[in-house]
């Protein structure tokens, strides 16, 4: 009798105890929950993050600098930004007490381009000398401009860029205020159509056509954690592979995932955003080449080298300070384009 009274009082100690901790992540997010949050969104919607024992919280952003600086200043443990703006943070502030890295690319290829209505009669990089250019200040393709155009042997201080808010850059353009406008393809194309331009009545020179080898978004971690947490940091993206995996492979159910988390989204503008981001930056000739995740190393010291003419940094941009490898999955895990 005193055994089984035992027994059972064990019992309940055992359900008393707590479930395993989980460690807590505050992730940030570039923009808005669109179409490409779904990579994301599906991790922990799916449970992949709950799986490797992490508790993430995800916000919508408001611009990749924005991303990068509250992981800098310990608001956000990990993030999603250009890559860009990770170098122009890091090249501007060597002694700041903590400085994000990038660990894992995403947006393999940059998404920028330059948008006209094709009235305009702009067709090729040339056409735009002369003409008046249009974006946020903080637009990364604004920023990359004066990459795009040495690619192509223009004068950058012959296409003046005028300012203006992003829920105005596409009216503007629309009603003449600009020629042009620079911006990633999924969002200013997508804008345009909403504000009834058809795709054929769009000219749309996308960076990466055009000799721009720059790479985009990728997810950074504050230096502080990653040091920290490493393992912590590996799990994450584990999860993150395994889902963006799923994300590829089924665009469409991926999009669900973004209505749980924002009942107002258009499904069929999202999902459709959702594919031009995988087509443009994600799944692209040269991530399939160099591998999901990763990057070329003679080609980030190029990106490095050119931000720092581009942005004017205090200091040149170190390539070996902004990114580190050492956290990725395993090469199986990485498999995640669709055959």
């Amino acid at each position: 009798m005193k055994k089984i009274t035992a027994t059972i009082s064990l019992a309940l100690c055992m359900l008393a105890l707590p479930a395993l901790a989980q460690e807590k992540i505050k992730f940030q997010l570039d923009w808005r929950f669109e179409g490409p949050s779904a990579f994301f969104l599906v991790a922990k919607s799916k449970g992949y993050f709950a799986e490797e024992k992490l508790d993430v919280t995800i916000d919508a952003g408001s611009g990749s600098a924005n991303a990068v600086n509250r992981v800098a200043s310990g608001t956000y443990d990990m993030g999603f930004a250009d890559m860009a703006a990770l170098m122009e943070f890091s090249a501007n502030n060597p002694t700041a007490p903590s400085k994000p890295l990038a660990v894992m690319m995403v947006y393999n290829d940059t998404p920028a381009a330059i948008l006209a209505l094709k009235k305009s009669g702009i067709k090729t990089p040339a056409d735009l000398i002369c003409k008046k250019l249009g974006s946020p200040v903080f637009d990364a393709g604004r920023r990359a401009y004066p990459v795009f155009a040495k690619a192509n042997k223009l004068d950058p201080a012959k296409s003046p860029f005028t300012s203006m808010d992003p829920p105005l850059r596409e009216t503007m353009l629309l009603r003449g205020d600009v020629d042009a406008i620079t911006g990633f393809t999924f969002t200013s194309l997508l804008n345009l159509n909403a504000r009834g331009v058809k795709d054929e009545d769009v000219v749309m020179l996308q960076y990466p056509n055009y000799g721009v080898k720059l790479y985009g978004n990728a997810i950074i971690v504050s230096d502080a954690f990653a040091k920290q947490k490493p393992e912590v940091v590996k799990a994450f993206l584990r999860a993150f592979a395994k889902a963006a995996k799923d994300v590829m492979a089924n665009p469409e159910a991926a999009v669900k995932a973004i209505k749980e988390r924002d009942g107002l989204i258009d499904e069929k503008l999202e999902l459709r955003r959702l594919k031009m981001a995988i087509a443009d930056a994600v799944a692209t000739p040269n991530a399939r080449a160099e591998g999901f995740g990763q990057v070329s190393p003679s080609r980030l010291a190029l990106m490095a080298s050119q931000v720092s003419d581009a942005y004017a940094t205090k200091n040149r941009v170190d390539p070996k300070v902004v990114w580190n490898d050492s956290y990725l999955p395993s090469k199986a895990e990485l498999t995640v384009f669709p055959k």
